[in-house]
């Protein structure tokens, strides 16, 4: 199947992506300098592979365009470069045998390496979940945190607290009067946009239901009425072990969060990304150790020091435009992956990258970036609504007939600086 958007510079036409035409073969006579590769790479006829990465660099690129923007707001600038090393991971790649191989930034807000870490755990602890005969999955919460008090929550609270019930239990299991607590946990944390709070907790694996329920009941003991409840904490019989390991194996944060938690009228296809909320939760888990397992050891493996060195291989450069990375001598495309309207509309349209300073008035939320550009959101029953900004210089006004509890921002002459619209004609 050809694909028109790659062009060969030479020929004018139409060319195969490399998943589906094979690596391509350096030119004769032209020697190129040697490549150290390291790993095993990415199997180019592997189009499904191929693609997914094109997806998670696709949204991993949109993604941390707005934290850094949002971390330089804030003078953080250790996470801003964090930030820049994420966005040009994997930017550059080279191909040679029918592999894939490039470098990785290693950070947990990448999908794309977080994606190579969840593989690796799946490797490493499935097989120990699959010798469980009755394992259970439990959910251990808090009330919802504000972002202030977020960082000493997940650090001196939960982390802390569950290390205490952990450490007791094992107290007792060496004196002979209590069981071995065992399992696997992640630190996830979500944002509830409605509420402006955050709902940190943990998912955990244990091999029984008296586990389980230890865990619940010493996690309620702990917090009390006053930082939990009862009706959040969840233990449940898993019937599907590599289907949970899955769900616990994640970023530490949704990436895409539902425009109303709690409104379940919504469509589930319905989705914003918080920039700002996103920063807070990443910062909060900054050094902390997301995915662990207490009460067991692994099987020690000797690490594979797969390197060797190639001279036979093509280069290849991620092209935001297109989604894929491209061939600069051929034009060809890596992947051949391009985004759903879905996914395009959500990353050009539903990135809200507010954060900062806000005020209320009877019909209307405004949020102040900086001098020159000012946020609005709205809640009215009515269709239509006209809306000015504040920021000095701004007479222009907007029109629009997006859903309540949509955001615009107009710059001092009165520009769209970005939006949760359909499309920006929306706003003219």
């Amino acid at each position: 199947m050809l694909h028109s958007k790659p062009v060969s510079p030479n020929s004018g036409n139409s060319i195969y992506t490399l998943a589906q035409s094979g690596t391509t073969k350096a030119k004769k006579g032209i020697q190129k300098p040697q490549l150290i590769v390291n790993g095993n790479g990415t199997d180019l006829t592997n189009t499904k592979a191929l693609r997914g990465k094109a997806k998670r660099k696709t949204i991993t690129q949109k993604m941390v365009l707005g934290l850094v923007d949002v971390s330089k707001t804030k003078k953080q600038h250790d996470r801003t470069k964090a930030y820049w090393n994420t966005y040009h991971c994997q930017n550059k790649v080279h191909t040679s045998n029918g592999k894939l191989y490039g470098t990785y930034c290693k950070n947990r807000f990448c999908t794309t390496c977080c994606a190579n870490r969840k593989a690796d755990i799946m490797n490493r602890y499935l097989p120990v979940i699959m010798q469980w005969e009755e394992p259970y999955f439990v959910t251990l919460t808090v009330k919802a945190i504000p972002a202030r008090n977020l960082r000493k929550w997940l650090k001196d609270g939960m982390i802390r607290g569950f290390h205490q019930i952990i450490e007791k239990h094992k107290k007792r299991y060496q004196r002979g009067t209590g069981i071995k607590l065992m399992g696997i946990k992640s630190l996830e944390c979500n944002f509830n946009p409605v509420k402006k709070t955050y709902n940190p907790h943990f998912h955990i694996v244990v091999p029984n239901k008296e586990t389980a329920q230890i865990l619940v009941d010493e996690w309620l003991y702990k917090w009390g009425k006053d930082h939990t409840i009862r009706c959040a904490q969840d233990k449940r019989k898993i019937t599907n072990k590599e289907k949970v390991l899955i769900e616990i194996v994640k970023y530490g944060s949704k990436i895409f969060t539902e425009v109303d938690v709690n409104n379940k009228s919504y469509k589930k296809d319905v989705r914003n990304l918080h920039i700002a909320a996103l920063n807070n939760i990443f910062g909060a888990m900054h050094g902390l150790r997301i995915f662990e397992r207490f009460g067991f050891n692994l099987p020690s493996a000797p690490k594979e020091q797969n390197q060797h060195i190639t001279t036979e291989y093509d280069k290849w450069e991620f092209n935001p435009n297109v989604s894929d990375w491209t061939n600069k001598e051929t034009g060809e495309m890596l992947t051949g992956y391009t985004p759903t309207h879905q996914l395009t509309e959500l990353l050009d349209n539903r990135i809200d990258r507010i954060g900062v300073n806000y005020f209320a008035l009877p019909f209307f939320t405004f949020t102040v970036v900086n001098k020159s550009a000012v946020y609005f959101s709205y809640n009215s029953n009515k269709n239509s609504i006209r809306l000015a900004s504040l920021a000095k210089g701004c007479e222009r006004y907007a029109k629009s007939t997006a859903l309540s509890s949509s955001l615009c921002a107009f710059t001092n002459a009165g520009g769209i600086v970005s939006g949760s619209y359909r499309s920006a004609k929306e706003l003219l």
